[in-house]
């Protein structure tokens, strides 16, 4: 399955390579090209992580200023071109992104009311990270903005509870106090506040963890679709890096469903996924589409000759 990414890079001439490894990755990328010597222009940004160990806390920092994403804005793609001339069967986008800038946001709820009129399945990604909010033109009175329009327009949406009511300001219980991962019962009474509230959502999924240290957590999928509440088991993951975990759950689950699998073998994928994605370095994925079905599907940690 290709998969169609809108984004902004730097121009490093030559600068075809960009396209052509992101190409190799089964990726058709569309790109606003920004010119960068080195000195002067935009230019990528960059996050840095600290994956903690036993008590010592994972740590992030941003380095995200004059970063090319930032200068996206309403016109820089053709979207009807990519939901209706070339199919794009799925639009995702995430409150990361939107946190960048006006224009970031603005370029979000484009292309959702271009998607949605093509019927182009939506969904978005709260990813509430409160620093990037707080460093941003409006703080948390704009996240809310945003969020609640974005939520207005999309079929799936992606978050936990802490999301939920930070992202979009959904009343529910402290989500800083973690109830074994048995326990649902929070999550379940935001998603339906959530649902009363914007009824376009067809699906709330989420992943849960229980983290006992940096190195060992809990780890759980949870996901509302069509009425039904959908839960995998539990496992104990011994974890090498933390960060991107979420992002693989969500991976993992829209592949599930574009490839037209049962809602509670998609939900499976994306926990598998997500679970798998803690076990490398950094936040991009490095599994196997058969590492994740086979995890999926029960298999173990012993060794593959």
């Amino acid at each position: 399955m290709r998969v169609a990414v809108a984004s902004a890079n730097v121009h490093y001439p030559p600068g075809w390579w960009v396209e052509n490894e992101v190409r190799k990755a089964g990726v058709e990328a569309y790109f606003k090209w920004f010119s960068y010597d080195g000195v002067h222009g935009p230019r990528i940004a960059n996050t840095y992580s600290d994956r903690g160990w036993g008590v010592r806390a994972p740590e992030v920092w941003y380095d995200r200023a004059n970063e090319a994403g930032a200068m996206l804005s309403p016109g820089d793609f053709d979207w009807k071109d990519l939901f209706r001339t070339r199919k794009v069967r799925w639009f995702h986008s995430g409150g990361i992104f939107a946190s960048l800038s006006p224009g970031a946001s603005a370029l979000i709820l484009e292309a959702m009311t271009e998607a949605r009129s093509a019927g182009t399945v939506v969904s978005y990604d709260l990813n509430f990270r409160k620093k990037l909010w707080d460093a941003a033109e409006g703080g948390s009175a704009r996240a809310l903005e945003v969020n609640r329009r974005v939520a207005s327009m999309v079929d799936v949406l992606i978050g936990n509870e802490e999301d939920l009511q930070l992202g979009l300001g959904i009343p529910g219980p402290d989500a800083s106090a973690r109830p074994p991962l048995a326990d649902t019962q929070a999550f379940q009474q935001v998603i339906r506040r959530v649902i009363a509230e914007y009824p376009n959502i067809k699906l709330v999924a989420t992943s849960l963890r229980h983290v006992h240290s940096a190195s060992r957590h809990s780890w759980k999928a949870v996901m509302w679709y069509d009425g039904q509440l959908h839960e995998s088991e539990a496992a104990e993951l011994d974890v090498y890096d933390r960060i991107g975990g979420g992002d693989g759950f969500a991976a993992g689950l829209i592949y599930g469903l574009l490839t037209d699998r049962a809602p509670a073998e998609a939900l499976r994928l994306g926990w598998a996924h997500g679970a798998l994605l803690t076990t490398y370095p950094g936040d991009i994925t490095m599994a196997r589409l058969e590492q994740v079905e086979a995890l999926a599907a029960g298999s173990g940690a012993r060794v593959v000759r």
